[in-house]
């Protein structure tokens, strides 16, 4: 497993942190009043400032999509009440939206 996890100040931990280092997992959280200010890279930080749309989407696809099920009798069926949600969600007329451009990320590549 590999990554980025994006997290609130809640998660901030050094044992979380190293545990998921371990795993190639990468914590980004804000720092706490009380810590020294870390340099984040620019992509880290405009999409800690989109957690809030992160997190929109994912509620949607728990409660509106219904992904959330945890009665599954199968893993397939696990898997085919997933993509449904899944498929159900690309239908919706209005989805947030992150408004990301790569120049505003990566002011150098474009």
């Amino acid at each position: 497993m590999f990554g980025k996890l994006f997290g609130d100040r809640g998660y901030i931990s050094q044992l979380l942190f190293e545990q998921l280092w371990e795993q190639g997992v990468q914590l980004v959280t804000k720092v706490r009043k009380n810590m020294k200010n870390k340099l984040l890279p620019l992509f880290d930080k405009l999409l800690l400032r989109k957690r809030s749309i992160i997190e929109t989407v994912n509620d949607q696809l728990k409660n509106i999509s219904q992904i959330e099920h945890s009665r599954h009798r199968s893993p397939f069926n696990f898997f085919v009440n997933l993509i449904a949600g899944l498929v159900a969600y690309t239908f919706r007329e209005k989805k947030p939206s992150l408004n990301i451009r790569l120049s505003q990320a990566f002011p150098a590549v474009v």
